[in-house]
Order: structure tokens, then C-alpha cells, then sequence
């Protein structure tokens, strides 16, 4: 099974939709976590908006890097350019990518508005994840 981590600033919105959806997903295929640059909590609306989707992420963490665990990992996902920028450097053999997903959470306006963000970033991720675990299946 693949091991893959998902990273993004604050380990609060985008890496923990990556991580519901590749566990839901990428059952049987990969073995995901996320972990960020810092630790802000899971953030309420991504909670939200994910059980909107049928996933419930309540349960997950937010952690910071473990260096360790990183270089156990087969590939590291980044969500955000700030991670993709700051993420401790990687072992050559652990394949890096790239997502640069918006970041929802200073998203200003209305309730609708705010939601709407983060619904956006949510459907964005789930056809990232979608998308490299068919690839990963081709192989």
C-alpha cells in the first residue's frame, strides 16, 4: 500500500479533506495522513462541508510535520505553495506533487459566500484525490 501525507499551512482545512478523501476513496490503495507547518485544530466548515459529502473528518487531528513519519512516506502532496515552499526537505525518493489549492479560510463575506469557498476548495480536492488514485490503480 502507497503511503502518502498531505500537506498544507495549518493542517486545518485542505490537507484534512485530502486525507478524508483518500481514506475514503483510496481504500485498500493508499494509506494517507496530513500534517502541516503548524497545528490550527480541523476547522469547523471543512468539517462541514465534508459530511455534506458524505465523509466525516471530525474525528481526525491536526498535527504538525514528524520528519520521521515524512520519510516513511512513498509521496508527499502539497495543498498550498506556503507548504510547497517551507516543507522540510525530502529524502530523493519520496515523489513530491504539487496541488495549489486556494485556501478557503480567509475567505470574507457572507455565510453563503464563506461556505461557497469552502465548497469549492472541498470539490477541487476531491477530484485531485480521485484523479491520483485512478492513476495509482493503473499501475
Amino acid at each position: 500500500m502507497l503511503k502518502v501525507m498531505f500537506l498544507c499551512t495549518a493542517n486545518s482545512c485542505r490537507s484534512q479533506m485530502a486525507e478524508g478523501f483518500a481514506k475514503e476513496i483510496g481504500k485498500g490503495v493508499i494509506e494517507a495522513s496530513s500534517a502541516g507547518l503548524m497545528a490550527a485544530g480541523v476547522h469547523p466548515r471543512a468539517v462541514a462541508v465534508m459530511r455534506e459529502a458524505g465523509i466525516d473528518i471530525s474525528g481526525q487531528k491536526s498535527k504538525e510535520i514528524d520528519e520521521d513519519l515524512m520519510r516513511e512516506m512513498d509521496v508527499v502532496i502539497t495543498l498550498c505553495d506556503n507548504a510547497e515552499e517551507s516543507c522540510p526537505w525530502t529524502p530523493p525518493a519520496i515523489r513530491r506533487i504539487h496541488w495549489p489549492i486556494k485556501d478557503p479560510v480567509g475567505t470574507v463575506g457572507s455565510d453563503k459566500t464563506v461556505m461557497d469557498e469552502f465548497r469549492r476548495a472541498r470539490d477541487e480536492i476531491r477530484e485531485m484525490v480521485t484523479r491520483f488514485i485512478e492513476d495509482i490503480k493503473k499501475r
